[in-house]
């Protein structure tokens, strides 16, 4: 369903369609491991009866349990972070904006544990899988917003991207999404992994909601020119979706020539070890106050992570600060000639979970870091693929309220 057709159900309507699509949709498993918590029936009803009018009024969201809900405590996919943190009594912005907005607020969606990965897996409340497919993830970190919007329990769901975190879902749940941009005051109240890089964004299952909620929440300009952008090919894609990637993007853009492309990938090619360095020490600085004494309340995967950033020197981060430096200033260049860049969101599509490694992450990263590293906001495309699973594009662009971003979803509405 639409978000117009949300729009047209009365109060109590509405409320048992979203009870009776978690139900029926999810399975318990699935449900357990993407929603974190739902609004009761009757407390529901209320919320859909009293929206104020706007352009939102009667269409339901999922956030992504590291934004703020009164009442509800935040635990941002851990074991115990309502007892380090206050239970939250006034809602995150982005909350407060889609609640002007006539939203209704449906409940939390559970997440890779404090952000901190790309796929679908927590140790906490089980991994979270692409709907239609079992054993394949959701992608993450933002994992049960994508899976519930994927499997059409609300049209409308929060989430972040900090390394990929709305990018990598959407692809692997054949979404749109939209990724902000750093300090923002959409993300600034959130839980955070590292401030530097983390952004709000949203999930939608078509381009025409996606336009809707984007213009709402981050504003557009629209622009009697036609923007002007390329498609670069990105080493180490799968064949399968390097293919699709580019006949999608071709419906609204065309290669890069040799000079640009190359260019783009020399600075793109060090990004994955770069954000690993840059990203690690924030996130560090943000754990280190409980890390020792909660530390056999993380997860394996985010245990291991917060080691490895706790022993990051100063002598690293020096060495990568010049190659960030350097990104920065090519795309700076880059957008002197051009409105926008497309590029593959992922290399292959929703993995199985004896795929989730390393290699395979830094493999994500290889795409999505680039972006990531420049501050800069992307709209996620998804991209069929044959077996009936999904890659995506990332249209990346410099200012969050880019022509680009009605342009290209009127392109593919």
């Amino acid at each position: 369903m639409t978000f117009e057709q949300w729009r047209q159900l009365p109060p109590g309507g509405a409320a048992a369609e979203v009870l009776r699509r978690a139900d029926s949709r999810l399975g318990a498993a699935q449900r357990r491991a993407a929603i974190a918590v739902l609004a009761d029936a009757g407390a529901l009803e209320a919320a859909f009866a009293a929206a104020p009018p706007g352009p939102l009024r009667g269409v339901p969201y999922l956030a992504k349990d590291l934004f703020d809900a009164p009442g509800m405590p935040t635990f941002a996919g851990s074991s115990f972070l309502p007892e380090v943190r206050p239970v939250p009594q006034r809602p995150s912005a982005i909350i407060g904006a889609l609640g002007a907005a006539g939203a209704v607020l449906a409940g939390k969606t559970h997440m890779f544990e404090f952000a901190w990965g790309l796929t679908g897996e927590n140790a906490h409340y089980g991994d979270c899988e692409r709907p239609g497919f079992p054993g394949r993830t959701s992608g993450g970190s933002s994992s049960g917003s994508a899976a519930a919007v994927a499997a059409g329990v609300v049209p409308l769901a929060l989430g972040s991207d900090t390394g990929g975190s709305i990018r990598v879902p959407a692809a692997f749940c054949g979404l749109f999404g939209f990724r902000g941009v750093p300090r923002s005051p959409l993300i600034a109240d959130a839980v955070p992994l590292a401030p530097s890089y983390d952004t709000a964004g949203w999930f939608t299952a078509t381009a025409r909601d996606m336009r809707v909620a984007t213009a709402v929440l981050a504003g557009m300009r629209t622009s009697e020119r036609a923007p002007r952008g390329c498609y670069l090919e990105m080493p180490g894609v799968d064949a399968e979706v390097a293919a699709a990637c580019r006949r999608a993007a071709a419906a609204f853009t065309v290669p890069a020539d040799a000079a640009t492309g190359d260019e783009l990938a020399h600075k793109f090619e060090p990004c994955a070890e770069v954000y690993g360095v840059l990203a690690g020490v924030e996130a560090w600085k943000y754990h280190k106050r409980w890390a020792d004494r909660h530390r056999e309340r993380y997860g394996p995967l985010v245990r291991d992570r917060i080691e490895r950033a706790r022993s990051i020197s100063p002598a690293q981060v020096a060495a990568v600060e010049s190659s960030q430096a350097s990104l920065v200033l090519a795309w700076t260049r880059y957008f002197l000639s051009f409105d926008f860049l497309a590029m593959p969101s992922a290399p292959f599509a929703a993995l199985a979970k004896a795929d989730c490694t390393p290699a395979n992450r830094l493999r994500m990263l290889s795409l999505t870091a680039p972006a990531s590293l420049a501050g800069l906001p992307a709209l996620a495309v998804p991209v069929p693929l044959a077996s009936g699973l999904s890659a995506g594009l990332q249209v990346v662009f410099s200012d969050p309220q880019s022509p680009v971003v009605p342009w290209v979803l009127d392109r593919l509405a």
